[in-house]
């Protein structure tokens, strides 16, 4: 790995122009995912009744990534992110408007449902590298820890008034309506991108065959043990984390016996935790090494609490577990996400951030399908006491190569 100053000082993102003039369209898209994703986590539910849909319906909608990842990584590195940002902003709405309609032509059904989760699934696996590979073309090096704690502040903010927006909207006109106004969201995003001329752009280089490029970029993170530590730090902290969150419509029908109103408050609570996970990562300087061993406590303390899940009762008792939980999922996943914008040489940044975001949506994904068929099966008490020792175990193996990253 390419050998840099590891402390700097802390410089916020907003300072930069560039990044100022994005923010208000990663505003308006986080909000319309995250109330597509409660439309379709709460369909799931309400349709089948069953934490195994449920898991289904998340891993369609996260799985995708495993495949087109890597592919929209490389593109990510050929054109101007912006460009592949507003596509996936016209996309997130169509898929939407189809949910709309298909509710008001009573055709909204489970092939629907999945059909919609799918195409989620596709659009984000594209829509993640290209804000990844955008974000450090925004600010300096300095301001990247700050860009990605604002990033995720602002996503987890979404992740509060989205779905609240949607519970209200389901429980006062109905789901159709909330469908379409997630739609308006993502046109309002497309709208901004489309107006913010000479962001983005980098200096032509040679292109090569797309399989040539995707070869170059494993052949990079091959040599980097560096790089191969936080890929699986981001496995175990999405495992631990992200595959709880991805399950909250599964808690709140069948560990409450809830419905929008419970499913609503425990993604409120989800999104409180990352908005201060969030704020805390943006408080961190551009160290790998303290960065790392953020991750790494935090990690520990989602083992903690996923053991501590099954006291949590009632609705207020697991809304203030899921809002921990959350909260150091969130610092942890962006910690990863900081150190690998810091460590990358900018030649291979699409295509080792699509390897990431292959990891960091596929482990919740893979994980969410397998928890919630097993749940079904075992019982809450014993899947995820198992998922939480055995985390832990990984943890402990993992922190023992940190030296990995320290002589990088």
């Amino acid at each position: 790995m390419e050998r840099r100053e590891k402390r700097q000082v802390r410089q916020s993102a907003l300072n930069e122009v560039a990044f100022r003039r994005y923010f208000p369209a990663s505003w308006f898209s986080s909000l319309g995912s995250w109330m597509l994703r409660f439309l379709l986590g709460w369909s799931a539910w309400d349709l089948t009744l069953s934490a195994s849909w449920v898991g289904i319906t998340a891993a369609l909608m996260l799985a995708p990534a495993l495949v087109l990842s890597p592919w929209f990584g490389i593109l990510s590195d050929r054109i101007n992110p912006r460009y592949g940002l507003v596509v996936s902003m016209v996309v997130h709405g169509l898929i939407a408007l189809g949910g709309a309609v298909a509710l008001w032509a009573g055709a909204f059904g489970t092939p629907i449902l999945l059909s919609l989760a799918l195409a989620m699934g596709v659009v984000t696996s594209g829509h993640s590298p290209m804000r990844l590979a955008l974000i450090p073309l925004l600010v300096e090096r300095a301001a990247l820890p700050s860009a990605v704690g604002l990033s995720a502040t602002t996503f987890n903010i979404a992740r509060i008034l989205g779905p609240a927006l949607g519970a209200a909207l389901i429980a006062g006109f109905g789901p159709g309506l909330a469908f379409m106004l997630a739609t308006v969201m993502f046109a309002i995003a497309a709208v901004i991108l489309l107006k913010l001329h000479g962001i983005g752009f980098r200096e032509p280089r040679p292109r090569e065959p797309f399989m040539q490029q995707f070869i170059a970029g494993l052949r990079y993170v091959r040599r980097e043990p560096a790089i191969q530590l936080i890929f699986a730090f981001t496995v175990l902290n999405g495992v631990l984390g992200r595959t709880v969150v991805e399950l909250l419509p599964a808690f709140a029908g069948g560990f409450l016996g809830g419905g929008s109103r419970e499913l609503a408050t425990l993604t409120a609570s989800a999104g409180l935790g990352s908005i201060v996970g969030g704020l805390i990562l943006t408080r961190q300087q551009a160290d790998t090494e303290r960065l790392l061993n953020l991750v790494a406590r935090t990690i520990a303390g989602a083992a903690l609490l996923i053991l501590g899940l099954f006291l949590g009762s009632d609705l207020y008792r697991l809304g203030a577990l899921i809002f921990a939980l959350s909260l150091v999922t969130t610092i942890a996943g962006t910690g990863c996400q900081t150190i690998i914008q810091l460590s990358l040489l900018e030649s291979y940044r699409g295509r080792v951030l699509s390897l990431w975001t292959l990891f960091a949506m596929g482990a919740p994904a893979l994980g969410s399908a397998c928890l919630g068929i097993l749940t079904d099966i075992f019982g809450y008490t014993v899947v995820f006491t198992i998922t939480a020792g055995a985390g832990f175990l990984m943890l402990l193996l993992l922190y023992s190569r940190r030296s990995s990253l320290s002589g990088s």
